[in-house]
């Protein structure tokens, strides 16, 4: 099950970068068997090896990708496509898991987590990084 879904974020994912002040591309992360507790803050900084004081913010999925999964008018046909991309993204996210949250990990250089429970109880998502001065 977890291969699975793992194997769905990667192929929704693959050549899809981030945009901010620079570009990255976005990895599947899985933890398994970690969705039996809730997943407090702590639990992910030490998941993520980050210091317990890193700044966490909460974001809405779809307000997490509202510049990205929203095609517009001035769009070109290569930047259709990549809405096309991350509306396919975002709902593989949604139909393989539940209880989504968007982490935002530290100031500046920050590190985004989107993770969510897995059908056989374990965490899974995709990371990314943003840049914003």
């Amino acid at each position: 099950m977890i291969n699975q879904v793992t194997e769905n974020l990667k192929q929704t994912s693959h050549d899809l970068l981030m945009m901010s002040e620079s570009e990255y591309p976005f990895e599947v992360v899985c933890w398994k068997d970690q969705a039996q507790e809730p997943l407090t803050n702590e639990k992910l900084l030490q998941l993520t090896s980050h210091p317990l004081e890193t700044p966490i913010e909460l974001v809405d999925l779809d307000y997490f990708f509202r510049n990205s999964a929203e095609e517009k008018e001035w769009h070109n046909e290569i930047q259709k496509q990549d809405v096309q991309k991350f509306q396919t993204m975002l709902k593989t996210l949604k139909h393989n898991l539940t209880d989504i949250q968007v982490y935002r990990l530290g100031t500046i250089n920050i590190d985004v987590y989107i993770i969510g429970k897995t059908a056989s109880g374990d965490l899974a998502g995709i990371s990314t990084k943003v840049v914003e001065t």
